[in-house]
């Protein structure tokens, strides 16, 4: 496995990251869906490298950073990036995030303004309820003995069913990574989905925002970007043909649209 850099948070928590492309250009920060790690950018990074310098991170309870028993809250998610951005001297950030990375972004556009210089919110919801549906999901996770139900589950409202049915090689990548996240990290970033509600509060952001749906995507509807979209001031909503996960269903016209979003005068 490659080298990752940690930085340890002011709880004790260790948060895996890596910084990659040139020192010149703007950083974007990119943060991910539920269950999956930094990884699920790598497909896109060579287009997303050649514009900015693209910062990478395993939220707490994914991937290589620890994992901390207990419910976790939007406002540590968002606080854990506002601290990975201190220990390592960014100021300020284009920010991009899929699902629960596109909460993450409207907590930051929220919370720390002054940090986050445009805004992409892709496959995201401002509130995903009913909270009985999260509830019933983290029991299920915690008593499980291990994850295969639930990444079966993640796979087949992550992708297209073709895509699952053919198992496909991305579909399996997707689906071990699912079965590697540990149960509680994943009942404790989905206890931060099942508590958060920023219908209204997004009203209150101020940085450029793209919005992102999948037409097909049976999580975070199109009615939900479009929630997003009619609330949050100018933005603007881009609709695209896949289901949750853009970025690797229809990576062509997702990287296009984020990257003329980012570089526009």
């Amino acid at each position: 496995m490659e080298q990752a850099s940690f930085i340890t948070l002011g709880d004790g928590t260790r948060l895996a990251y890596r910084l990659e492309g040139a020192t010149d250009h703007p950083v974007l920060l990119l943060s991910n869906s539920i269950a999956t790690d930094l990884h699920m950018w790598d497909d896109n990074m060579p287009e997303l490298a050649q514009h900015f310098r693209v910062l990478r991170y395993d939220l707490r309870g994914h991937g290589r950073s620890d994992a901390p028993v207990g419910a976790y809250s939007m406002d540590r998610l968002g606080r854990d990036v506002l601290e990975l951005l201190d220990a390592l001297g960014i100021q300020q950030a284009h920010v991009l995030g899929i699902s629960l990375g596109g909460l993450v972004g409207q907590w930051l556009a929220i919370h720390a303004p002054e940090r986050v210089l445009r805004l992409v919110l892709s496959n995201t919801a401002a509130a995903l309820g009913p909270a009985h549906i999260h509830e019933e999901a983290i029991a299920q996770v915690l008593n499980a003995p291990d994850l295969k139900e639930a990444a079966e589950t993640f796979v087949r409202n992550w992708f297209p069913a073709s895509w699952v049915d053919e198992a496909r090689p991305v579909v399996q990548r997707f689906r071990h990574g699912v079965e590697r996240t540990p149960a509680v990290g994943l009942a404790g970033a989905r206890a931060a989905v099942r508590d958060v509600d920023l219908r209204r509060t997004i009203a209150l952001i101020a940085a450029p925002t793209l919005v992102i749906a999948g037409r097909n995507d049976k999580v975070t509807t199109l009615a939900h970007s479009q929630e997003i979209a009619a609330t949050v001031p100018g933005a603007r909503l881009c609709v695209l043909p896949a289901a949750h996960l853009p970025n690797i269903e229809r990576p062509e016209a997702f990287i296009s649209a984020v990257i003329e979003f980012l570089t526009a005068g």
